[in-house]
């Protein structure tokens, strides 16, 4: 019996023993957190061979996938079952792309994805099946709200702010119509509502919209509030407190936010004639290449050259009102053509008589040459009397926000 108890004591000791040892070795296993899935376009790229690169001057589809073993015949028939949805002779230089290959013994390409913007890519199935399909990152829009002072220019209020200088475009096109952003004066300020785009949250990816501005200019407050006309287009214009429209049937300058470098003047010295004239036009000087738009719907009335304007362009919008578009480096529209208020219908050059770079601006009001900032020009339709109830208490919360936000002083 005592021989029993001892064998049972030394086995309860040895079980304890176990236990601990089995306690310690559990302590001591480190604890494994899964690897996180990278993904990338809606694939998991763990599962495959990737090649990421941008496109080259020079490299074609054909010489990317030929790189990967792509045969010729196979790029061939890639190419013409997928050229309804993806182009591929149109790749551009600078663009990102991506090739999936299998992880087997082949390393056989499975797909091909082409960065068409910040947002938009096209995926080439470029294996068994052969198909290309649009598709969109997942962009999230967030709301800002930024206020301004301009010391010396709309773009470096902007960049003092640490703001996108895509926010002096949008602001140029809203007031376009309705302040001369070429004379701008120091103590200008500018308030803003608008949403940025983000991709996966965090890549800046453009301005969405600008809900509602105010820019005081010259001591007078220009609000502006983006509003939809047309539910069914979903057509938005820009309105002001009093229900009026900011658009004018002109645009203020041919040239998105230039200089300029003369005005219209009855005797101005010529710097390439030597001698003082009339300078019936509005020079405004840019870089060449500079894209030239027409202030006005209209239709094309010249397209052509001479020795003293260079490439010109003329274009008649009504009866009334006619402009030309002088020393350009090249044309952009022909004669007879119906254009658009800002098609591009050529671009800054010094073609003719012109020491630099910059395109004269000039103006006809009923056959005769005039200042087109000395002229009250019309202006695009209003918000009519039935809906302005509707308007003002759609833009009240907005001028209420707007109101709220402290402007900027020097």
């Amino acid at each position: 019996m005592k021989k029993l108890n001892f064998l049972i004591l030394i086995m309860l000791v040895f079980t304890a023993c176990n236990d601990d040892n089995s306690v310690e070795n559990v302590e001591k296993v480190a604890k494994v957190e899964p690897v996180p899935e990278v993904k990338k376009y809606g694939f998991v790229l763990d599962d495959y061979e990737v090649i990421e690169d941008t496109i080259r001057p020079g490299d074609s589809f054909g010489n990317l996938l030929g790189s990967e073993g792509v045969g010729l015949g196979k790029v061939y028939e890639i190419s013409e079952k997928v050229k309804d949805t993806f182009n591929p002779a149109r790749i551009v230089a600078g663009k990102k792309y991506m090739i999936l290959k299998a992880k087997d013994s082949a390393h056989t390409p499975q797909y091909f994805i082409y960065e068409d913007n910040k947002i938009d890519y096209t995926v080439v199935g470029i294996g068994d099946e052969v198909a290309a399909f649009k598709k969109k990152r997942p962009v999230s829009v967030k709301k800002r709200e930024v206020s301004g002072v301009i010391t010396s220019s709309l773009s470096e209020a902007m960049q003092d702010q640490g703001l996108s200088n895509l926010l002096v475009y949008e602001l140029s096109n809203i007031y376009q119509w309705s302040i001369d952003f070429f004379r701008l004066q120091k103590g200008d300020q500018f308030k803003m509502v608008y949403h940025e785009k983000y991709i996966d949250d965090t890549i800046f990816a453009g301005i969405e919209s600008v809900e509602a501005a105010v820019f005081r200019h010259s001591d007078k407050p220009y609000y502006a509030f983006e509003y939809e006309t047309d539910s069914i287009t979903g057509k938005v214009s820009y309105y002001d407190e009093e229900a009026k429209a900011l658009q004018s049937f002109f645009l203020k300058a041919p040239l998105d936010y230039s200089r300029i470098s003369s005005r219209y003047s009855k005797r101005r010295y010529h710097p390439v004639q030597k001698r003082w004239k009339a300078h019936l036009g509005t020079d405004y000087a840019a870089a060449t290449g500079t894209p030239i738009v027409s202030t006005a719907d209209g239709v094309v009335i010249a397209s052509s050259y001479t020795s003293g304007n260079g490439n010109y362009v003329k274009v008649r919008h009504n009866s009334k009102y006619t402009t030309q578009y002088l020393h350009m480096s090249k044309r952009n529209v022909r004669n007879g053509q119906a254009i658009k208020q800002g098609d591009v219908i050529g671009f800054v050059g010094s073609t003719g008589l012109a020491t630099g770079p910059h395109v004269c601006y000039r103006f006809w009001v009923n056959g005769r040459q005039v200042d087109p900032y000395r002229q009250n020009l019309p202006t695009a339709k209003h918000i009519e009397d039935g809906h302005k109830d509707e308007y003002y208490a759609f833009i009240e919360p907005l001028r209420k926000e707007l109101d709220k936000i402290p402007y900027k002083h020097i």
